[in-house]
């Protein structure tokens, strides 16, 4: 949405010290700064970028506008972090994404639900119940903060994808997997099959095939979530929702593919025991790769966990702030009605 609205999208990226403002974040700042540059809209990182957004921000790198979610973000004072660009008339909001919480993501990983990913009519929906407890105070309900259900739309799919066929002539490279939570070690993976060939196929499989393969309460983000982070990585030309385990001779032949790749990562075997890349290991076609990374979706979970106190008094005190800048912004539209 925010590169919609002009010709040249600059992302600011904090640094890890956000901590002073927000709380402790999942990601080092070396793994966020490589993951937005990723995001296929962004023309220009700034690494280090102030938490409180000011004109001389704006000026430095030749922004015309700053733009933010319609959610409000305060900083360790409580003051909103975009006031001074907002005096200026130089801010810009978009709808914030229904449903696509990382306060809810959190919960998931801290009480293990697997509601995200049930089947039949509760599919998409979120165990707000237990959830509750990790993402709300019982004293405060903020507006912005908190648990959804995430309505997965075709019109949100497309404007996530590329759109473009691939050239007569483009070696086609297909890769398969969960991706989920996605971080550094995927995009590091997609990053060098992309470099194998012209055009990057992934194949998503489906969340009870991934919970069949990973156990516990995995996949963390159910389908339709891993369909759009995927597809916002520029390396990333189709997303197959729902990909077979196995990888076809039906699948390969359909989609031309010149390459199979698969990570450094055990491959389970399919239900039948078989090998899931036994026909493109058989033409010649398989290649695994490694993506240069340590970092697992287990590895990022583990990482939640161990800072889970700081985790629940993030999510706290992130509550009672923004309830506190609600009711004061309602306290504003009443006085200015009267």
């Amino acid at each position: 949405m925010a590169k919609a609205m002009g010709d040249y999208l600059i992302v600011g990226v904090h640094t890890d010290e956000i901590t002073k403002h927000k709380g402790p974040p999942v990601f080092n700042e070396e793994e966020r700064y490589k993951m937005v540059r990723a995001i296929k809209w962004v023309d220009e990182v700034v690494e280090g970028a102030p938490y409180i957004t000011t004109i001389e921000t704006l000026d430095k790198y030749g922004c015309d506008f700053c733009v933010h979610g319609d959610d409000i973000t305060l900083d360790a004072s409580g003051q909103d972090t975009y006031r001074y660009v907002k005096e200026a008339k130089r801010y810009k909001e978009c709808s914030r994404t229904a449903g696509v919480s990382t306060t809810d993501l959190v919960g998931r990983m801290l009480l293990l639900t697997k509601q995200h990913h049930s089947c039949g009519e509760r599919e998409y929906e979120v165990d707000k119940v237990q959830s509750g407890s990790i993402s709300k105070d019982p004293s405060t309900h903020s507006p912005w903060t908190g648990i959804s259900q995430f309505l997965p739309t075709t019109h949100k799919i497309i404007q996530f994808a590329e759109g473009k066929e691939p050239k007569p002539g483009d070696e086609i490279v297909y890769v398969a997997g969960a991706f989920d939570l996605f971080h550094i070690g995927h995009l590091n993976f997609l990053e060098k099959a992309k470099a194998e060939g012209d055009y990057l196929i992934v194949g998503l499989h489906t969340d009870p095939v991934v919970n069949h393969y990973k156990g516990c309460n995995y996949p963390i983000m159910n389908l339709h979530e891993r369909v759009l982070s995927v597809l916002s990585c520029k390396y990333v030309n189709e997303v197959v929702i729902g990909a077979p385990y196995s990888v076809t001779a039906d699948l390969m032949d359909h989609f031309r593919v010149g390459l199979v790749c698969h990570g450094k990562t055990p491959i389970m075997p399919d239900v039948d025991g078989s090998d899931p890349y036994t026909e493109p290991k058989s033409r010649g076609k398989f290649k695994s790769l490694h993506s240069g990374s340590d970092l697992t979706t287990q590895k990022v979970v583990e990482r939640i966990i161990n800072h889970r106190l700081d985790f629940e008094a993030r999510n706290k005190k992130k509550e009672k702030k923004e309830l506190a800048a609600y009711e004061a912004l309602m306290k504003q539209k009443e006085v200015r009605i009267s």
